[in-house]
């Protein structure tokens, strides 16, 4: 076991490039939003975005289009029916985010299959909320496992893995993980990351203030931004999860609730400050 700590940000996020464009900082494709949720993947981008990835498009319900471009005017967006050009962006993106507030009906699932379909070599993969139920009762399979993240909540790792709340120890989570392949990021009060070449990552921060709805959404869209610029593999995604919690609980400190987008805001004053030269 490994316990996340602040080492993990000076080793992962660097200082930008002079020489450099929004390219340069990858492109990510974010796919939820249904008309009852829209506010969970409108909170992905926005952690997103203000995490440092370069081009964001956003597929989402229609309806929540306007709120989106009010909202986060840097991004893209496409509606779900919109399947020629959601196809053509899937094909450019680096990193893929699918589930935050994407429901359960034909639409839904037509859009996992398609996204797990297309999947390239290349391209990571984030699956999150309603995209995990959906894999876990269409028993669908990864293509590329080892370039995937499952951010799944206690119940949703229930589905996913088969393990009840009393069997979700340690020992079995890592034996499940190594079944699936692809990476676990278990949130509770204590979020664990599991994946077979470390074993399993311990983040010690969080608080009862951060039990707030739309926390996983933007822990998704953390974990999305980071691994779109820097490099892919577990440390990134440690310093995603120890950083959205660091904010939270520095946020804490004075505020009796801590809103998901709150933590977004502060983004980009905090990766400035664990920021270090390329080498």
């Amino acid at each position: 076991m490994v316990q996340l700590s602040e080492d993990i940000l000076h080793k992962v996020i660097k200082k930008r490039p002079e020489i450099s464009h929004k390219g340069t900082f990858g492109r990510v494709v974010l796919i939820g939003g249904n008309q009852q949720y829209g506010g969970a993947i409108i909170m992905s981008a926005e952690a997103c975005i203000k995490s440092g990835a370069g081009l964001t498009t956003v597929i989402t319900a229609e309806k929540n289009h306007s709120a989106l471009h009010a909202r986060l005017p840097e991004t893209m967006v496409l509606a779900f029916w919109e399947t020629t050009m959601i196809y053509q962006v899937l094909e450019q993106a680096d990193v893929i985010l699918i589930g935050p507030g994407l429901g359960l009906d034909k639409t839904a699932i037509t859009l996992l299959k398609g996204v797990l379909k297309t999947q390239k070599a290349q391209q990571w993969l984030v699956i999150d909320g309603s995209a995990i139920s959906l894999f876990s009762e269409y028993n669908l399979s990864l293509k590329f496992p080892s370039q995937t993240v499952f951010t799944p909540h206690q119940a949703e790792w229930e589905r996913l893995s088969g393990l009840s709340f009393i069997e979700q120890t340690d020992e079995n989570n890592s034996a499940q993980q190594a079944l699936i392949g692809a990476k676990i990021v278990l949130k509770s009060h204590r979020t664990t990351i599991y994946d077979d070449a470390v074993s399993y990552y311990q983040n010690p921060l969080g608080n009862p203030g951060m039990a707030t709805g739309g926390m996983g959404d933007t822990l998704a869209g953390m974990i999305t931004g980071f691994l779109v610029q820097f490099e892919k593999g577990m440390d990134t995604i440690g310093a995603a999860v120890y950083l959205h919690s660091l904010i939270g609980d520095d946020l804490s400190e004075k505020n009796y609730v801590v809103l998901p987008t709150t933590i977004s805001e502060a983004l980009p004053r905090y990766m400035k400050k664990y920021a270090i030269e390329r080498k």
